[in-house]
């Protein structure tokens, strides 16, 4: 049974980790949710603004072991993927997967982790529209589709691609 880690901080879109983490476990992945946040205890917003669920981690991210996880997914949330793009350990982890050659995938604003870690450079990827910007400066070539897939690198725009994003993971995993 292959993993799938999902490594986020505080304040992650909910669909973005949520319906993503159920409809691979659906599929067979077993998943372990990885945390940079102090604490356990991590807050999901629905778009941004409203509060939705909290989710408990499975482990912290300094205790994570790459060479455990077959894939690494990214949820986005604004607050969520700016908190992640600045911080160390999970570059380690996001490097270590992509270093690995094991599959990455990023939706919506987190895409911002893979430019801060150098990945996203001459890279063909999508993301939230907002994030055109950045990427380009970065090096990146932009595109708006529901899904893009570049060697291990799978990039989605926004929940409302979920299903897409999920397909793209399970066939790159298949």
């Amino acid at each position: 049974m292959k993993t799938i880690a999902f490594l986020l901080h505080n304040h992650f879109e909910q669909a973005e980790y949520e319906d993503v983490n159920n409809q691979l476990k659906d599929k067979g992945y077993k998943t372990i949710l990885i945390t940079t946040n102090k604490d356990k205890e991590v807050q999901a917003m629905q778009q941004d603004v409203n509060k939705g669920d909290t989710f408990t981690a499975d482990i912290f991210a300094k205790d994570a072991k790459v060479n455990e996880y077959d894939a690494l997914v990214l949820p986005g949330g604004t607050v969520n993927a700016d908190t992640l793009r600045g911080n160390e350990e999970a570059h380690g982890i996001i490097n270590g997967i992509n270093d690995s050659g094991k599959l990455l995938a990023a939706i919506c604003h987190a895409p911002w982790a893979l430019i801060n870690t150098g990945i996203a450079k001459g890279k063909t990827l999508t993301a939230y529209h907002s994030l055109q910007t950045d990427l380009e400066n970065a090096g990146t070539k932009f595109v708006d589709k529901t899904v893009q897939v570049e060697g291990n690198l799978i990039t989605s725009r926004n929940p409302d691609d979920i299903k897409n994003f999920v397909e793209a993971i399970d066939k790159a995993l298949s």
